[in-house]
């Protein structure tokens, strides 16, 4: 491990010019929370600055990719100081996945288990997503009375078309490896025990190829279907502000975290 890439969240090993950059937070499923978003972003950052690295892989260690931010956390995010600390707070995750998605090299996403919430916009945010067949994955900020947010939503509509995109957002539903194969967001599903091997193949695959001809196709492409995401999505974060003010947020953490079914009222 370069000892300068990694944090003590998130872990990041090199194997000749491939990255693979692990969240590291097993013993609460990966749960994102605010110290992982933001070492998340900075690790980006870096491993995106080498230009000895053609490809990086985005793993998990543990039986989960990521159970999404921690809610225990979130439910203070909006209550504690000032609106403006609020709003930057809202901005942690729209600022990782950025980082995320304007890498120089291929990303390709090495999902397991569970990937749900902004551990589903993690691997959105890849330029490739290969999945054992344990996982599954979904978006589960509505049944907590939240919005996607972090700018997320265009990238699955891009993925997935605006219905199956309104299927994973508005249900909440946690889906199928397989079905999201079919859906074209998953590019390979394959047993737990090849998960390594495939996706070590699609990075060698992409490593392999002339780096500037890959790094300025990606940016075109990409550039291309987000041109305007920015500019539609700048208010995702207000929204959420906004949400997490309503008593049907208050009731849907305060049931999650006691384990119970939340009964929502609209206000």
């Amino acid at each position: 491990m370069a000892l300068e890439l990694g944090t003590s969240l998130i872990t990041v090993r090199i194997d000749s010019d491939v990255a693979e950059v692990a969240l590291s937070r097993a013993d609460r499923r990966n749960a994102l929370n605010r110290q992982m978003l933001q070492d998340l972003t900075a690790v980006a950052a870096r491993v995106s600055d080498r230009e000895d690295l053609r490809a990086v892989i985005f793993s998990a260690e543990g039986e989960d990719f990521s159970v999404g931010a921690d809610l225990k956390e979130v439910g203070s995010m909006e209550t504690d100081g000032s609106l403006l600390r609020a709003r930057r707070d809202a901005e942690l995750g729209q600022t990782m996945l950025q980082a995320i998605r304007s890498m120089h090299q291929p990303t390709i996403c090495e999902l397991k288990g569970i990937a749900t919430g902004g551990g589903a916009c993690i691997a959105a945010a890849c330029d490739f997503r290969i999945a054992d067949s344990t996982t599954r994955l979904g978006l589960g900020e509505v049944k907590v009375g939240m919005n996607l947010m972090w700018h997320a939503v265009p990238l699955f509509v891009e993925q997935l078309g605006l219905s199956r995109a309104k299927q994973l957002i508005m249900s909440g539903d946690l889906i199928e490896a397989s079905i999201l194969s079919e859906w074209g967001m998953i590019d390979e599903v394959c047993a737990p025990d090849d998960l390594k091997t495939a996706v070590a193949a699609w990075a060698a695959k992409y490593a392999a190829l002339p780096p500037v001809a890959v790094q300025m196709i990606k940016r075109s492409i990409n550039q291309y279907a987000l041109a305007l995401s920015d500019a539609v999505m700048h208010m995702d974060s207000d929204q959420w502000i906004l949400a997490a003010r309503s008593d049907d947020f208050r009731e849907s953490i305060a049931a999650f975290i006691e384990k119970r079914a939340p009964h929502t009222t609209g206000h």
